[in-house]
């Protein structure tokens, strides 16, 4: 049992505290709640059990884990993580109770330590919100802004929902699209070997048996695919070298702000590709916004979290015009209008939403609307990329084909004559 000290604005106007024992800040909300209180803060004062306990008590093994080297969780298994204390706090377990049942049937090296650093946070009066930040990641900045907005409404088990199936799709989202481009990728890396071993093994071989048989002048392929052979064999440390060097100039170069920003415009601009980024993008921009908005984040708070989820440095810029145009007054579908990167669709949405007072309602529906448009999307890249790869690959096996086989016909004609 924790104490809290609270503000609230008493009858006459003015700043009034009070003081209440609750097992946690949500538990805290709904007694305060209940009694027609309207807590503008809520600060833990600390546990009286967690300080006689102390001394006999042993130290959670999370408190031995280094800051530097805390262990992490993936995506997928963060999201079973919430899900299993919302399902706890619905089933009328207290938070922090909550967290020790989930722990206590947790598994493996990671979830552990983390349930165990944030248990030991969460006994000494601090909100969940705050556990999860000090810990780091895998609690981002979206995760502990939901986290903010389950401690400060009250409404643990609702938003630990919402924020699980947020989670969730985002690894069904990324699943969706590694799917989609694995195969292509695999097979243009599949072709890419076969020339490369043609080229630097077989060709010189051939060649060699073919110039000792008759004298003749090699064809213009042959002695272009000839002289790659030679240079490869000869300076393969340097290419291996200049590969490896152009890697570490390419991301020394993303890693410029300006530049990262013109690379992702410009990859906005490419056709498939770019529609696919963009929707990928708006979908997720739609599902988190309207997640928390409707779990009671203010929407300035939740446009700054939103914008670290998108993935694409020149959507990212235009939420932060975005954010600055509402923050000085401006409604939220003009700016978004301006930029040209949103879908009219979403921008009429946004406007309706927020005319008619149903902002996060309007989001959440037309959330399902831009995951089909991802599904859809990821068709048309899916459809299009594979006979890319094989037209490309056609005319580089072709050109190698065509030096194999000119100097065999024309030692034929030679030998013929």
């Amino acid at each position: 049992m924790s104490e809290f000290r609270y503000r609230f604005i008493g009858p006459d106007g003015a700043n009034a505290f009070g003081t209440i024992a609750a097992d946690d800040r949500a538990s805290a909300l709904r007694q305060l709640a209940q009694s027609g209180i309207a807590a503008l803060e809520l600060e833990a004062l600390g546990s009286v059990k967690q300080e006689r306990d102390r001394g006999d008590r042993p130290r959670p093994r999370a408190a031995h884990v280094r800051p530097s080297g805390r262990p992490s969780i993936k995506r997928a298994d963060l999201a079973n993580l919430v899900r299993e204390i919302a399902t706890a706090t619905e089933a009328g377990l207290p938070l922090l109770q909550a967290l020790q049942t989930v722990r206590r049937q947790a598994g493996g090296k990671a979830l552990p330590a983390i349930l165990d650093f944030v248990v030991e946070r969460v006994e000494a009066g601090r909100p969940l919100h705050q556990a999860a930040a000090e810990y780091g990641p895998p609690f981002d900045d979206m995760t502990v802004g939901m986290l903010r907005a389950a401690d400060t409404t009250g409404r643990m088990a609702e938003v630990l929902h919402q924020l699980a199936d947020l989670l969730e799709r985002q690894v069904e989202l990324r699943r969706e699209v590694t799917s989609a481009t694995v195969y292509p990728l695999i097979v243009a890396g599949l072709i890419a070997m076969s020339v490369v071993v043609l080229v630097v093994f077989v060709l010189p071989r051939i060649m060699a048996g073919i110039v000792g048989q008759v004298d003749m002048e090699l064809p213009l392929p042959t002695r272009i695919l000839m002289g790659v052979a030679a240079f490869v064999q000869s300076w393969w440390w340097a290419i291996l070298a200049a590969v490896a060097g152009a890697v570490y100039s390419w991301r020394g170069w993303l890693a410029v702000p300006a530049n990262r920003f013109a690379f992702d415009r410009f990859i906005l601009r490419v056709p498939v590709l770019g529609r696919l980024t963009r929707d990928i993008a708006v979908a997720r921009f739609t599902r988190t916004l309207g997640t928390l908005v409707s779990a009671g984040i203010p929407i300035l708070q939740a446009l700054r979290v939103v914008r670290d989820t998108l993935g694409n440095r020149a959507m990212m810029t235009a939420i932060d015009e975005v954010t600055e145009r509402v923050s000085s007054g401006a409604s939220l579908a003009d700016p978004m209008e301006r930029s040209g990167l949103f879908p009219p669709l979403l921008v009429q949405i946004v406007n309706i939403g927020e005319k008619s007072g149903r902002l996060e309602a309007m989001l959440m529906h037309a959330a399902g609307a831009f995951d089909r448009q991802v599904n859809a999307s990821l068709k048309v890249f899916t459809s299009v990329l594979p006979p890319l790869l094989i037209v490309i690959m056609a005319v580089v096996a072709s050109f190698v084909l065509a030096g194999m086989l000119l100097p065999i016909l024309q030692m034929q004609e030679a030998l013929g004559a």
